[in-house]
């Protein structure tokens, strides 16, 4: 079997966007390639936080990767394998500066930051650097496939980019050039302005929390905006097209093709097609947050299969960098 690598920050609530957009298809994926899907914990300390806040975030994006049916064995914690942070610095110095200045992500979140603050602000260097910290995360289990949205076919062709030096400076082709897996997923965007896609960056009325509580969900959507006043005439407005795309993710084709008929017959009641995206999504929601519950019940024992699923799949990193160590001179570890 092929194996494809994912990995998620832990940046607290899992919402409608990050499910449809990659858990969900993560979940399928497993049945078809050998996975290894990772929650980098590295990866939030680029940005301010607090340190019991990162680790209690990890613990909880664990448990609902877990609720949404990811298989434990394929589950790491990104600082329970160190290795990955070996694996960078010596991709790092195959890595130029100009090949990180380019990076989109790099100047969007330090935007970001100077946005929030509104003057000066310190912006640390991981930030700068993390794409070769994703290039390990990727090349250290030496994936065939990384599944991605367009947004982020940049960083995967830096890790191409990266492999391919350091296979020319070693003499060896010793890494995979990942490929992308490229998967039809829906775009879902803020119930509150349906202009920007749905983020909690933008505050907790343009998200919907996947494992949130069903009246505040059934609120949320009903209280969805619809028109803007900004469409052209004969054109679906965002809002109301974002909630016939909820509709069609979460599966419910029969009522989206009827209620689809009905807009184009100018017959479409917004208060039916919010009751049926609403019911929809509660639908969806539910079993998913009885499996965390149940999670949770066990989370002394689910955290220490966790902890032993990282330890076994750190194997791995150790092998790769075990041969990294001899392709590159550095001393060997007995």
């Amino acid at each position: 079997m092929k194996n494809v690598l994912s990995c998620i920050q832990p940046t607290g609530d899992l919402h409608l966007g990050n499910y449809f957009g990659a858990v969900q298809n993560w979940v399928r994926l497993q049945e078809n390639y050998q996975c290894t899907y990772g929650v980098v914990d590295y990866h939030s300390m680029t940005m301010p936080y607090k340190a019991e806040t990162l680790r209690e975030n990890t613990w909880k994006m664990v448990f609902y990767l877990l609720a949404c049916g990811i298989k434990p064995e394929n589950l790491f914690i990104q600082s329970l394998v160190p290795e990955h942070a070996e694996l960078s610095w010596v991709l790092s110095c195959l890595t130029s500066y100009g090949e990180l200045s380019r990076m989109t992500q790099f100047k969007d979140k330090s935007k970001q930051l100077e946005e929030k603050s509104g003057q000066d602000v310190f912006v640390g260097a991981g930030l700068f650097v993390y794409p070769v910290l994703q290039a390990a995360d990727i090349l250290i289990y030496h994936a065939d496939y990384v599944p991605i949205g367009k947004d982020q076919q940049q960083h995967l062709e830096l890790s191409r980019d990266i492999a391919q030096r350091f296979n020319h400076q070693f003499g060896k082709e010793y890494f995979i050039h990942p490929e992308p897996l490229f998967t039809e997923t829906p775009k879902i965007l803020s119930p509150a302005d349906p202009n920007k896609k749905m983020s909690k960056s933008l505050g907790e009325k343009h998200y919907i929390n996947l494992f949130g509580e069903e009246d505040r969900i059934r609120k949320q959507i009903k209280s969805a905006v619809t028109d803007t006043g900004e469409t052209k005439a004969g054109e679906m407005s965002p809002g109301v097209q974002n909630l016939f795309e909820l509709l069609r993710a979460c599966g419910h084709m029969a009522a989206f093709q009827s209620l689809m008929a009905d807009y184009h017959a100018g017959t479409l009641k917004y208060s039916d097609l919010k009751e049926e995206v609403a019911n929809s999504v509660a639908g969806l929601v539910n079993p998913l947050r009885e499996r965390l519950s149940t999670l949770q019940a066990d989370k002394r024992n689910v955290k220490a299969q966790i902890q032993e699923s990282s330890a076994e799949i750190r194997k791995r990193a150790q092998q790769t960098m075990r041969e990294v160590r001899e392709l590159t001179g550095l001393a060997s570890l007995k």
